[in-house]
């Protein structure tokens, strides 16, 4: 009986172990509960956290080294400024060029909240837009025509 206790206190505390170095480097939602862009964060970090960087979701998703990239590393969003628009351009037809973004991945209420988290926090937590978007004219969403 006394190896079975062993094995269960063991068991327990390599458990405890992987949950503790599971969690290491995971930085989580940046912003207060209270901020209007914290239910566009829980959806970033929900459904775009694994492709993309955006310090504000504790999301760090893509390459920062050039050498180590994968082909599902999509844009770093603490380097690129990106707009409301841009943005949405983006989630409805899958990013900009070839990548593997699934177009729609939100969609509505959630891609506009995602939409305007993103275009506050990108190119440097929220700093005023003084960092141009990374897709202005044809790269990014057709504007009207008188």
């Amino acid at each position: 009986m006394a190896s079975t206790s062993r094995r269960l206190i063991a068991g327990c505390v390599l458990a405890a172990a992987s949950l503790a170095l599971g969690a290491c480097g995971e930085e989580g939602i940046q912003l207060a509960k209270d901020d209007p862009n914290y239910r566009g964060a829980e959806i970033f970090n929900e459904n775009c956290a694994g492709c993309h960087t955006l310090a504000a979701a504790g999301a760090v998703g893509s390459a920062t080294d050039v050498g180590s990239r994968e082909r599902k590393d999509g844009p770093n969003f603490d380097d690129r400024k990106e707009d409301v628009e841009s943005v949405l351009y983006a989630i409805r037809n899958g990013g900009f060029s070839s990548s593997p973004m699934p177009q729609n991945l939100v969609t509505g209420e959630e891609a506009q909240a995602v939409a305007e988290f993103v275009a506050k926090y990108s190119g440097g937590a929220g700093r005023s837009g003084d960092i141009e978007s990374s897709n202005p004219g044809e790269t990014g969403p057709a504007e009207d025509e008188p």
